[in-house]
């Protein structure tokens, strides 16, 4: 019988960086709220090793004991589980989307500090078209076809995204020995979405204010939470993530002072941002909002997120304002 539980790993993965052991060698690792995995940890030949076995939620308890198990096995026969997951890959990676599971739980897990933005481009853009064709009948013109629907939808940011996962993903294959060349190779920036150049357009006071006088005019489609998150990312200058992850934790409210953590800024830097006092105000009024929740914006419904998701508030101002988000 194992250590963990559905219900106790529930409220692990909202926690911070820490690995939790199951028994037998099995264990989950929190890195933080976008970032859960199951892990398998073994020694052989006196050597110590440890391999990922999956991501949760993804992979679930029951599946991730039986994964193990299987490892157990297979040490018990004297074979290493790397030596043979590696054995396998050339015969179990033949499609796009095995390719980008390999990819995903061997490379990205391990070195993105948001694997979860790939991962959602690849699963939304890519796989749809892509995801079931043998690695070696992709062709050059269904990769220019997938980028130029993106930018004709209006998101040249997110073609140009898809054009550098595609590059990355298809080197991997060939980096495997799985696929003879890149079909996405050939492509730049101008065949996706453009030079991306920083962004100078800022709105006006005027443009403000007919924003938030919407806002205010559908209080009932757009809520009051949403209201108040779009008032404090104009008041602390702060991103999206940072606001919407953000733990009661962090705020030294007597002080008037948000530390904000650096495992959770785009720099890996930590910030310290004063609270003026109508951020004070709000944060009172988010606090009653949160009840006995350790987030400013605890999730609203059942989610692999413990707060509200990153595309919450997008999805509800373009609503308001006829837009695809």
């Amino acid at each position: 019988m194992g250590k963990l539980n559905v219900k106790t790993i529930q409220s692990l993965v909202k926690g911070d960086n820490k690995k939790h052991s199951d028994g037998g060698g099995l264990y989950l690792w929190v890195r933080n709220p976008y970032k859960t995995t199951w892990r398998f940890r073994y020694s052989i030949g006196n050597k110590r090793r440890e391999m990922t076995l999956g991501c949760y939620p993804e992979l679930s308890l029951a599946a991730a004991r039986t994964q193990a198990q299987a490892m157990r096995d297979k040490l018990v026969e004297d074979e290493d589980p790397i030596v043979t997951r590696k054995q396998k890959k050339r015969i179990t990676i033949r499609s796009v989307d095995d390719l980008f599971d390999d990819w995903y739980r061997n490379d990205l897990l391990n070195h993105l500090k948001h694997p979860e933005i790939p991962f959602r481009i690849y699963t939304k853009e890519i796989k749809p078209d892509l995801g079931g064709y043998r690695l070696n009948s992709v062709a050059p013109s269904q990769i220019r076809d997938i980028l130029s629907a993106i930018r004709y939808s209006g998101r040249p940011s997110i073609s140009n995204d898809a054009l550098l996962i595609l590059k990355r993903l298809f080197n991997h294959g060939i980096k495997l020995g799985v696929v003879n060349t890149n079909p996405a190779l050939a492509f730049s920036a101008k065949d996706a979405g453009g030079v991306e150049r920083a962004r100078d357009r800022a709105l006006s006071i005027d443009e403000l204010k007919f924003v938030f006088d919407v806002f205010r005019q559908h209080q009932i489609s757009f809520s009051r939470e949403n209201y108040l998150a779009c008032c404090l990312f104009l008041s602390l200058g702060i991103r999206k993530s940072e606001l919407l992850g953000a733990k009661w934790n962090e705020f030294d409210l007597e002080n008037k002072l948000w530390s904000l953590p650096a495992d959770r800024t785009k720099t890996s830097v930590g910030i310290d941002i004063p609270l003026t006092y109508q951020v004070m105000e709000m944060l009172d009024e988010l606090r009653l909002r949160a009840r006995d929740s350790q987030y400013l914006f605890p999730a609203r419904r059942s989610s692999k997120y413990p707060h509200v998701s990153p595309d919450t508030v997008n999805r509800a101002i373009a609503k308001l304002f006829g837009k695809e988000p």
